[in-house]
């Protein structure tokens, strides 16, 4: 029995030795901006330090680069792939629950199940992003249970936040939050945040308090863009962006 306990002692050292641990991650670097660049690659200058790619495109090399995976709804262009996954999809009636701005299915986060079947499959995703060479993971649609129909309930998003935390920290990223700015996603372990049209909204400044500078604001109108430059800019990137964020579009710094 002795042997047996000491054994696993041993196997729990190593199997900490082999995963990074959260103070393992990379911060988001200070005094540079930041591009947002879903819509496809595209070059950077030269005080871009900080780039959100989507998880299928390739990290910029020299730069601090954020994958883009989308944790709580589907692409758009995936539903192929969530069929084969069916019920791992949120449903009402049998037809899919849909964000109706995106055309995004929602997930089912409401069993424990569920949130690790989906976590095996968002966590391969994550692993991919770290094989890449990103240095962080966002996670989109924190906040997608507000458009559940009432069917799934904020703590479901939470636990299942709580599973993509742990594995993005066990492939050696920092987590990004996105969406939700009411909710203090440190308490889950997110290392920063992404935020779109916080300006807009009033909301940057609810991430700053979370995350101090850690926090990356994307805006689409120059108004709100221009607020969030006076209030935060001076602590945070904050980027004015098109909001199909094509290749070509509009890309204006602080």
């Amino acid at each position: 029995m002795r042997r047996i306990a000491l054994l696993l002692v041993l196997v729990g050292l190593l199997a900490g030795l082999a995963a990074p641990s959260h103070a393992d991650v990379r911060p988001i670097p200070s005094g540079s901006d930041v591009d947002y660049q879903l819509g496809g690659p595209k070059r950077l200058p030269a005080h871009v330090g900080i780039i959100v790619r989507d998880r299928t495109e390739r990290p910029a090399a020299g730069r601090y680069n954020v994958c883009y995976v989308n944790g709580f709804q589907t692409q758009p262009d995936a539903k192929r792939f969530w069929r084969r996954h069916w019920s791992l999809v949120l449903k009402r009636g049998g037809r899919p629950v849909v964000d109706e701005a995106w055309g995004e299915w929602l997930l089912d986060l409401r069993t424990p199940r569920k949130r690790q079947a989906l976590a095996r499959i968002v966590g391969r995703w994550t692993a991919g992003c770290a094989n890449d060479g990103f240095d962080a993971v966002e996670y989109d649609n924190l906040d997608s249970f507000t458009r559940s129909q009432r069917l799934i309930k904020r703590r479901h998003a939470v636990a299942f936040a709580r599973l993509l935390v742990r594995r993005a920290h066990a492939e050696g990223l920092a987590a990004g939050q996105k969406n939700l700015a009411d909710y203090d996603g440190t308490a889950v372990g997110f290392d920063f945040a992404v935020s779109e049209e916080c300006g807009r909204y009033a909301e940057c400044g609810d991430y700053v308090d979370h995350y101090g500078d850690q926090v990356l604001m994307v805006e689409y109108r120059r108004v709100d863009f221009r607020r969030a430059c006076r209030r935060h800019g001076d602590r945070v990137p904050v980027v004015l962006r098109d909001r199909a964020l094509s290749r070509k579009g509009v890309r204006v710094w602080c």
